[in-house]
Parts: structure tokens; C-alpha cells; sequence
């Protein structure tokens, strides 16, 4: 007999190779119908049908679970495979790894696939899931493994595992008669993985991603545990199409790019109202939590990014350019010009924390296929700050800084917000005892600050442990924005100090931090999120006055007039059109008002005021819609505050 010791702390007795399936039979029905696979000793994903041959901690996956997912959409690649295999058996594949939302496979096949062999793939995966095809595991010898697949002329998988180190477990999985290389665990048969999944788009890649290699055709599915979750997923897709930013962007002209600024933006107008006011309103945050705001060099000498260790790790994605005998670089981020700014003068321990914010612009040299509108540019600029603070003042400089970047989401429309501890990466500065003490003391602020985190392993920056911050948009899609990160490193590196109470030199801790991250890729999440429908005090255009007919010119003149005397971003449009044709031409603009005027509103002294998104138009009197958009087109932070006992209340 074994011991299976679950999750809960309980534990029972079992006859040895037993499975995980056999496992969850026993527990509930409904759990059994639910897994996909186990956790073996909290650590090692097992198939269900994989015998357990001695004592474990056990844990049941379930599809519906993020590790359940992955199997899932680990599976649809192998279906998918297989499909490709019955109906192109001259192709070879290569590797199918699960994504983030579904899975792709990198095939080579001398005749380019088509949208329509999608669909017949498609339909062959399908007739797969029915099937129902047994899916079984089993380790063979390298050179047994190498001679297989190079008789199956599957070249690239015989190379993988001839790069496998000596000793490794080479595992095989079958399901029908296709059989593959891989890790696993899979479902124990192919009709457990239902039909919930869709063949989305092609697209090309190098083998092993190195252009001297064959270029291969990579195909991307989405899979999910239940036919509504890819409804509800399929749905998602579409409206985020309807708000992509570049497709809002151009209607409502706010900014673009072209091919002679790669990764660059051309702001319009609209767009740098947008633009500014977002920057304004940050500016207005920081100052009244006591940043002073500074601006440095873009180009600086490569010697201070080699002694604060930025050159040997971002080197390649650097612009430098030659000036006589020396290298210089335009910056890819503005922590070591803080620095240079605190070294000037002598600092003391009552001077501490400074808090020093840049609306910072750098510069990274961004593979041309990486970038994508405004999500991911060359030129951008960060919402940026370097906190300069004791150790003993670490705490309350991250509860403050926390209260700060969920405030501003929440005024920016954002509720949802995780948090996650992004711990020690593998290339790093410094030795570990520094990172324990690092990671002691963020942990513990984040704890103070009343934070609930998940850990991210591996991910924190060279120079010492993160918080990362994550919001959710309107249709669910989650963006990592703001960061806190802790650095003992870089003070140390370009010899930044204070003098204590004690009269002697004590090097400062540097917390980086950032709300929005850069501007470019928060307006385009902002714009998203809205649709474009921006709340009144940031859109660029707050109202159009419209006119029915000319006999309203002058009235519309008028009201033009007293909306911009009271500091509303208005518009005039007297263009000869019906008013219908107007309505619809400013609401694809996203204009939040629309002010319509002719002879009886004229003669009236009102407006027929339309808001975007309503049906109906509400008849008022001009001093109304003035005070009406006045109080609306208020900024947030400068509305009337709540009373402190409320305020402390929310923060908490």
C-alpha cells in the first residue's frame, strides 16, 4: 500500500499503481469527469493514467483550472498534429506548445497552407475528438527514438532529440497512428478534450528562430474547456477588434505611424490633448505626494550604463551612434541620471525619502516585428519615478506608493487590479544574500501596504525583486502596468550616499516605481478599455455644436463661444448638412456631447442636448448644458473630497 496525502492535509491508503485517475474516482463522480491531470509532490504534472508506485502529495487538475487549460490546449496541438498528418502526410512538425489562450504548431511543408486547409484541418479534428482515441505514454532510448523519426522523415524532431543532453527521459505519446515527442501529460483520450477549439490564422517562423534556418509555417488555435467559454472567447475577440486602438485612433484622429518613424508616433492634435491630459493629471498626483519632478540627458556616454550594468544587459537593444573615440547611447530607461541628480550636493538622512519623477523619453531598439501600434514603440515615454529613502522608511514609501497607483486606476476607470511578486531572475547583480534581504524587506512592505500577491518566479529585474501591477479592461483582457521595484544594487554601483545620524556615509535604497509605465501603451489600453468613449474630462473633444440649418448659425456661435469661455473643448459645425448625417459623423468620433441647434432652439434660448451612446436627445436651457458639462468635465482629483473618515476608509 502507498500514501496519497491531499491538499486539505488528509490522507489515505491505496494499493500501489494505482492511478490519479482511479485516485479522483474514488473522491467524487464529478471530479473524475473534471481532471486532466495530477500534481505529483506539488511540483510534477502526471498523466491520469500514469501509475503512482509510491508515497506522494496528490492534487487533482482540474480543465476548468489554469494548469488544466494548458493540458488542454496542449492536447488540441496533438489533435491538431495528427489532423495535419492524416490529410498532409508529406508535412513535418516541429513543436506545438500551449499559449496564453490556445496553442500554436510550427509545421514545414514546401506548398504554403491556406485559410481554406484551416477549416478542413479544422474539420479533421473534429472527426479525431470523436474517435476517441486512446492516448498512451512510454520512455524509449535515444537512439530508438532518433531512428524512428528520421524513418518517418520527421527530420526536425530526430534533431531535437539528438540535442538532448545525455541522460534525459525521452518520452512518446500515441494516439491512434500519430505518434509524438514530448513531455506531456495529456488527456488519457481525444475525446476528453471536446470540441471547444477553432483554428485562428497563419503566420511564418524560423526553425528554432534563427533566420539561416527553414522558414516554417506556424499555425495559431484557441482551446477551451467548454464550447460557451470559446463562444464567450470568439465574442471577446470581436470586441476587441471593434476597439483595437489603431481603428479607434484613426476615426476619431488622434495619432499615427508610418514606415519613416519605425516604432515612433505621430500625435494629431486630438490625440496630444489626450496625450497631455493624461500627463497633467499624473503630474498633478505626484506633486501632491511630494515628488519634485526633474528632466535628463536622452544621450549619455556608454560608461554609465557599463558601470550601472545596464550595457552588458541591454546593450543589444541600445541606439548608440559614434562621437570621435567614444560610444554614446540614447537611454532606455532614466535610473541612472536620477542618480546623478541625488549625487549632486551632499545628502543627509533629513533629506530622505526624495522622490524624483521624470516624464522620462527613451529609447529601445525593439525588433521591427515586435511592434505593434502603440503597445510596443522605440520612442516612448514613462511615467517614472526613483524613490531615495533609509531602509526603515521602505515600508511606508510602498503603502503610500500603493495607495497612490490604485487611486489613480481607480479615478482612470480601472477596478480590477492583481498584484504579483516577481522574484530574483537567474542573471542577476549581486550575491544572494543581498536578494534575501531584498525580497525580505518588499515582501514585508507589500504585507504592510495590505497587498494580496501571487509570486512570479524568475522574473524580477537584475537589480532586485518587483512588484508588478495588473488591471483589467473592460473586456477582460489583463495588462501589467505599474511596478515597484527594490534596488540595493544600483546606489551601490554608482556610489550614491547620504550621511546618517551617525555622522558616516550610508548608501540610500532606490525604489523604482511607475503607474502608468509608458504613456503610448497606457493610452492605447485607456483607449480600448473605453472604446473611445472617454469620460468628459479627458476626451479630447468634450462637445460639437451642430447646426440643423444656417438660421441657427449665430445662436450656435454663441453657445460655441460660451462652452470655451467656461473651458469646455468644444467644436463648431456649421457645415450644410442634415443633422442626421452630423449625429451619426460625431458619434463615430466618440464625441461625448452634441449640441444641437437650429431656428427654435435659437429663438428659445436652449440646446437639444445628445450624449453618446443615449437614444434620446434632452431639451435644456443653455445655462444648464454649460453648468451641466462644467461639472462633469471636472478632473477627478479635483472634484469635492470626501470627508477624511470616508476617504481613510476607501484607501484602506
Amino acid at each position: 500500500m502507498i500514501t496519497i496525502r491531499f491538499p486539505d492535509g488528509s490522507h489515505r491508503e491505496f494499493p500501489q499503481g494505482i492511478t490519479g485517475w482511479e485516485i479522483a474516482k474514488t473522491i467524487s463522480t464529478s471530479l473524475a469527469k473534471e481532471a486532466v491531470a495530477v500534481r505529483i509532490q506539488e511540483e510534477y504534472l502526471w498523466d491520469l493514467t500514469r501509475p503512482i508506485t509510491e508515497d506522494v502529495i496528490f492534487e487533482v487538475i482540474k480543465r476548468t483550472s489554469d494548469l488544466g487549460l494548458e493540458v488542454l490546449r496542449h492536447d488540441a496541438a496533438h489533435v491538431f498534429a495528427e489532423a495535419v498528418k492524416e490529410l498532409y502526410p508529406e508535412t513535418q512538425i516541429t513543436i506545438g506548445p500551449p499559449i496564453q489562450d490556445g496553442f500554436y504548431y510550427d509545421l514545414y511543408r514546401e506548398e504554403s497552407f491556406t485559410l481554406d486547409d484551416l477549416k478542413r484541418i479544422e474539420e479533421q479534428m473534429h472527426e479525431i475528438v470523436n474517435r476517441d482515441e486512446h492516448v498512451t505514454r512510454e520512455v524509449w532510448g535515444r537512439q530508438k527514438a532518433i531512428d524512428f523519426f528520421k524513418s518517418q522523415k520527421e527530420l526536425f524532431k530526430a534533431e531535437m532529440i539528438e540535442e538532448l543532453p545525455e541522460g534525459d527521459e525521452i518520452t512518446i505519446y500515441t494516439q491512434g497512428n500519430f505518434v509524438d515527442l514530448c513531455r506531456g501529460p495529456h488527456l488519457p483520450s481525444t475525446g476528453k478534450l471536446g470540441h471547444a477549439f477553432k483554428l485562428m490564422k497563419l503566420a511564418g517562423a524560423y526553425w528554432r528562430g534563427d533566420s539561416k534556418n527553414p522558414m516554417l509555417q506556424r499555425v495559431y488555435g484557441t482551446a477551451w474547456a467548454t464550447e460557451k467559454d470559446l463562444k464567450d472567447y470568439l465574442e471577446r475577440l470581436e470586441e476587441a477588434e471593434k476597439r483595437d486602438h489603431r481603428k479607434v485612433g484613426r476615426e476619431m484622429d488622434l495619432f499615427h505611424m508610418q514606415e519613416e518613424a519605425v516604432g515612433s508616433v505621430f500625435w494629431h492634435p486630438k490625440g496630444w490633448i489626450l496625450y497631455r491630459t493624461l500627463q497633467n493629471y499624473i503630474r498633478d498626483k505626484i506633486s501632491e505626494e511630494g515628488y519634485v519632478e526633474v528632466n535628463t540627458p536622452q544621450l549619455l556616454d556608454r560608461s554609465l550604463w557599463e558601470a550601472s550594468g545596464h550595457w552588458s544587459k541591454f546593450q543589444e537593444n541600445m541606439f548608440t551612434l559614434e562621437d570621435g573615440d567614444k560610444v554614446l547611447a540614447l537611454k532606455p530607461m532614466n535610473c541612472p541620471c536620477h542618480v546623478q541628480i541625488f549625487k549632486q550636493g551632499m545628502k543627509s538622512y533629513r533629506d530622505l525619502p526624495l522622490r524624483m519623477a521624470e516624464f522620462g523619453s527613451c529609447w529601445r531598439n525593439e525588433a521591427s516585428g515586435a511592434l505593434q501600434g502603440l503597445t510596443r514603440v522605440r520612442s516612448m515615454v514613462q511615467d517614472d519615478a526613483h524613490i531615495f529613502c533609509r531602509e526603515d522608511q521602505i515600508e511606508a514609501e510602498t503603502r503610500n506608493y500603493c495607495l497612490l497607483l490604485l487611486n489613480i486606476y481607480r479615478e482612470l476607470g480601472f477596478e480590477e487590479v492583481t498584484v504579483r511578486f516577481a522574484e530574483r531572475p537567474p542573471v542577476r547583480a549581486g550575491d544572494d544574500s543581498l536578494w534575501d534581504r531584498a525580497e525580505a524587506q518588499l515582501e514585508a512592505a507589500a504585507r504592510a501596504a495590505g497587498l494580496s500577491y501571487s509570486l512570479n518566479p524568475g522574473e524580477g529585474a537584475f537589480y532586485g525583486p518587483k512588484l508588478e501591477f495588473i488591471l483589467r479592461d473592460a473586456i477582460g483582457r489583463e495588462w501589467q502596468c505599474g511596478t515597484l521595484q527594490l534596488d540595493f544594487i544600483l546606489p551601490e554601483r554608482l556610489d550614491a550616499f547620504y550621511i546618517g545620524e551617525d555622522g558616516k556615509k550610508h548608501r540610500p535604497v532606490m525604489l523604482h516605481r511607475a503607474i502608468l509605465g509608458t504613456f503610448e501603451r497606457f493610452i492605447a489600453i485607456f483607449i480600448e478599455h473605453y472604446g473611445g468613449k472617454f469620460p468628459l474630462w479627458i476626451a479630447p473633444v468634450q462637445a460639437v455644436v451642430a447646426t440643423i440649418t444656417q438660421e441657427g448659425d449665430a445662436y450656435a456661435k454663441k453657445v460655441f463661444s460660451k462652452l470655451k469661455e467656461a473651458g469646455i473643448r468644444a467644436e463648431l459645425d456649421l457645415r450644410n448638412e442634415k443633422i442626421n448625417y452630423k449625429v451619426r459623423e460625431l458619434s463615430l468620433q466618440k464625441v461625448p456631447y452634441i449640441l444641437v441647434v437650429g431656428k427654435r432652439e435659437a429663438d428659445e434660448g436652449t440646446i437639444a442636448l445628445r450624449k453618446l451612446g443615449g437614444e434620446a436627445q434632452e431639451i435644456l436651457a443653455l445655462d444648464n448644458v454649460i453648468g451641466k458639462l462644467t461639472d462633469e468635465a471636472i478632473p477627478p482629483h479635483k472634484r469635492p473630497k470626501l470627508e477624511k473618515t470616508e476617504k481613510k476608509e476607501i484607501a484602506t
